[in-house]
């Protein structure tokens, strides 16, 4: 393929996923229609179909590409060097609402916190034995107050909600 026809890919493959965005905040993605995406991006459903499969297949390739950048923060906010950790995650949230709420969205089961926090924190505060057990449910519980604060619009602040995770460890005995 040479470099036009690329660049030509490229640009109606961000278009549609462009559009596809726009749609997610508003509708479930039962609602979404091929047709739909293709009218409002202005291409042919031919386009649509010789990039992706379906609309589901469209929402996983999003969804990777949302993880991929969720994991480049993550890098580069590793706990080990950065002790604020948790409070520049919240920070990073709350200054990407929209990409986090059309991940939720996406992805029904969670946002996946990087390890190195769970595990930090759970041997911090627990027997190793059932560490595991308690890591899954800090990543469960994380994730559901990560969700409620987007829905109710992040009206606390990163530091508030930070406080919050933490006085849920400190406060187990």
């Amino acid at each position: 393929m040479n470099i036009s026809n690329n660049k030509k890919r490229k640009s109606s493959v961000e278009k549609i996923e462009k559009t596809f965005l726009q749609l997610i905040q508003k509708k479930n993605i039962e609602e979404i229609s091929v047709s739909t995406i293709c009218k409002i991006a202005g291409l042919n459903r031919s386009t649509f179909y010789s990039n992706y499969i379906d609309i589901y297949d469209l929402a996983e390739k999003v969804k990777q590409q949302m993880e991929i950048e969720f994991a480049r923060f993550q890098l580069s906010n590793n706990s080990k060097q950065n002790p604020d950790g948790y409070l520049n995650m919240f920070k990073y949230i709350k200054d990407n609402q929209i990409f986090f709420k059309t991940y939720f969205k996406l992805e029904s089961i969670s946002l996946n916190i990087p390890a190195q926090y769970r595990i930090e924190l759970a041997e911090k505060y627990y027997d190793n034995k059932y560490i595991d057990y308690h890591i899954e449910f800090f990543r469960s519980g994380l994730n559901a107050v990560i969700k409620k604060w987007l829905n109710n619009g992040c009206k606390e602040t990163p530091e508030e909600i930070n406080e919050i995770i933490i006085s849920e460890y400190k406060n187990k005995n």
